[in-house]
């Protein structure tokens, strides 16, 4: 035991020793070795911009309004012939929005070189089509002669909205609506992007996948 203490002793005066020797030195040394240089931190830009674009979420471009007359009809059979048939006039105001939904967009989708940027965007589609309920009516709803027509009433009334939305969405294709939205869509994200200070800003658009233009129908009542 007197030895071990004896070393113990004897270590701590070469220390001290050393300590006295070294001076400022060695306290420099030890302040060096906690206060290296650390890495510079990074940021990955390209995330950066995809939040602040996808932050607009489902980017709406262009609408296409219409309002339509929808004729329906159901006919009474007995035995093999028509006795009675039942018409609907349906007179309907719908509407039909396009755009891009930002919300697909991935940071792979961004290029930043220098103070330089190139998005592209996401294809446009229908987000979606629907009938104004308040804006629109049953025109006319005939049983026929002693009223022998079936009593079809909201059959018909639902047949004549579903047909009023294929002939709305119809319609907005054959008038380029998916198009419009595509060179709209291009024109906001640019002037968003040009209050990043970004140098230059190249926003590519992409055409409508095959089939966009088939969309949810939906039965609005706002």
């Amino acid at each position: 035991m007197l030895m071990t203490i004896g070393g113990m002793a004897l270590t701590a005066i070469l220390l001290t020793v050393a300590l006295w020797r070294s001076g400022s030195r060695f306290f420099e040394t030890i302040n060096g070795v906690f206060n290296m240089p650390q890495p510079q931190p990074e940021v990955d830009v390209r995330t950066l911009v995809v939040s602040k674009v996808r932050g607009v979420s489902e980017l709406t471009t262009s609408v296409f309004s219409m309002e339509a007359v929808v004729p329906a009809r159901q006919d009474r059979n007995l035995a093999g012939y028509t006795v009675g048939t039942t018409t609907l006039l349906y007179i309907a105001y719908g509407e039909v929005r396009a755009g891009v939904d930002l919300g697909e967009l991935k940071p792979d989708d961004v290029q930043v070189v220098d103070n330089n940027i190139q998005l592209q965007l996401p294809p446009p589609r229908m987000l979606d089509s629907k009938i104004d309920v308040h804006r629109s009516q049953i025109y006319d709803y005939d049983r026929g002669f002693l009223g022998l027509g079936p009593d079809v009433g909201p059959q018909l009334h639902i047949l004549a909205q579903q047909e009023t939305l294929r002939k709305i969405t119809a319609a907005a294709c054959k008038d380029g609506l998916l198009e419009k939205a595509n060179d709209r869509a291009q024109l906001v994200v640019t002037k968003l992007l040009n209050t990043s200070g970004y140098k230059q800003v190249v926003v590519d658009i992409q055409a409508p996948a095959p089939g966009t233009c088939s969309d949810t129908v939906v039965i609005s009542n706002k």
